[in-house]
């Protein structure tokens, strides 16, 4: 009879661990991260705490918390957070960037493949399928982080306004997180509890205690930099992500396409809190509706090829800049410029990632316990909850509907559906994944791939075209 593994006596604390081993525990993580940022975190839970015993329950909690607060990509910030922790900046460096690459590779070819050969039938049909499950792949993604950070009446309030804010007043995503973060944080130091939530990657199950840990309780001694220390980071990762964009904009001028990508994707890294889904829903208003370099439908198309490869969900920013810089390529090849395009969305969106946490990570380690921070990150991640769910809908209407219409009625502003123009074919498809994810119990993946075929069958029969 095989014995049951929570049977087994919990294994003894590590001891260490060298930059080398971790390298691979590292790429094996970024291997693994499908399926958006709570799957990503999810997994970065199940073997760096359960596993591996890196870190703790409580430190880990904390310090996704304050990756949430950050703007960009949650899952990538805690891993190189946690990199850091364990091997300085160079363990930050390699968690990092690991966590990207493979998912930068796989994006970069399928952008070349999409370009080359998305107008054919078979591979439009493929896109097809996946843009219908990402609208379930979203929607579970609500309820998981929801499960996790809407344990009370309060938190569930902010959640819900955080949504009617962002979708029916246009309300910036940078006023809702810092408004979440400031009662949070005067309800936490007034005695309240309505903000204490756990992270959406944690395990169900008994906790593993700090102390048990390879990192343990204790403040490791880079967690007290000295100014000049601060200093210099402080000025070598703000040269390495600002002095790319200067360039192109001394040497092409501001009009010039990859400045354009250079500012807008820089912005967006200052601008976008909330994590992955936040971020995206500020580049689909923003790329599509103010650049123009690509559609709704090539957006979701986009994020169902980030959906189904390894890394970051925000991938989906690299295919924006490969399409815009190739619509735009001036006198180069079009697929040279989009490679670059793809290439420089990419360096400024996540070298700021690097700066955020190899600045802030000290001083939030010296605020671990502190009552009222965890308040503040805690509605953070409620608030995010219903920017989350505004993403969904967003989706829901360019994925379900052929059309939309403005409604404004004053300061209310927002897109309706035209319901005769709804499309039959991704709305079967949609309920199918919605069906495979919250019913059968099916992974983001194995959900993808089914409504990718599904997408085929139906352009076989002449369903779609």
């Amino acid at each position: 009879m095989t014995s049951d593994p929570r049977d087994v006596a919990p294994r003894a604390r590590p001891e260490s661990v060298t930059l080398r081993q971790a390298f691979w525990v590292w790429l094996r993580i970024a291997l693994l991260s499908f399926g958006g940022p709570a799957g990503q975190i999810a997994v970065m839970h199940r073997i760096l705490v359960e596993e591996k015993r890196w870190i703790g329950e409580q430190r880990f909690l904390h310090a996704l918390n304050y990756c949430m607060l950050l703007p960009g990509p949650e899952a990538q910030q805690l891993a190189t957070y946690i990199g850091w922790l364990m091997h300085r900046t160079r363990g930050g460096i390699v968690a990092g960037v690991l966590f990207v690459l493979p998912g930068a590779a796989a994006i970069l070819a399928l952008s070349w493949i999409y370009v080359l050969y998305g107008q054919v039938g078979m591979v439009s049909a493929l896109f097809f399928g996946l843009k219908a499950a990402v609208l379930a792949v979203v929607l579970q993604a609500v309820v998981r982080i929801g499960s996790r950070a809407l344990r009370s009446g309060p938190a569930r309030l902010l959640a819900a306004a955080a949504f009617v804010l962002i979708f029916f007043a246009g309300v910036p995503f940078p006023v809702i997180i810092l408004g979440a973060g400031v009662i949070g944080w005067w309800s936490a130091r007034a005695g309240s509890t309505a903000f204490r939530g756990g992270g959406h990657g944690a395990a169900k199950g008994a906790a593993v205690a700090d102390a048990e840990t390879l990192l343990g309780e204790e403040l490791p001694e880079h967690a007290r930099p000295s100014w000049r220390e601060t200093l210099r980071t402080a000025l070598i990762w703000l040269g390495l992500w600002l002095v790319p964009v200067a360039a192109l904009l001394i040497v092409f001028g501001p009009d010039n396409v990859f400045s354009r990508i250079a500012i807008f994707f820089s912005t967006m890294a200052t601008v976008t809190f909330g994590g992955a889904y936040a971020v995206l829903a500020y580049v689909a208003q923003q790329a599509v509706q103010g650049y123009g370099w690509l559609s709704p439908k090539e957006m979701l198309d986009g994020l169902g090829m980030a959906e189904t490869t390894p890394g970051p969900l925000i991938m989906v920013l690299q295919f924006v800049g490969f399409l815009g810089a190739y619509r735009d390529a001036g006198g180069l090849s079009p697929l040279l410029a989009g490679t670059l395009g793809a290439l420089l969305a990419t360096w400024v969106t996540f070298a700021p990632c690097f700066l955020w946490i190899f600045l802030g990570a000290p001083f939030i380690e010296r605020l671990r316990g502190n009552v009222a921070v965890g308040g503040a990150l805690s509605a953070i991640t409620a608030a995010v909850v219903g920017v989350v769910l505004n993403l969904a809908v967003w989706f829901a209407l360019h994925t379900l509907f052929r059309a939309t219409v403005p409604i404004a009625l004053g300061s209310i502003r927002f897109d309706a559906p035209l319901l005769h123009s709804i499309d039959p074919a991704a709305l079967v498809l949609a309920l199918g994944a919605a069906l495979a994810i919250f019913r059968m119990r099916a992974g983001v993946i194995t959900t993808l791939l089914g409504t990718a075929l599904a997408g085929l069958a139906l352009h076989a029969i002449g369903a779609i075209r």
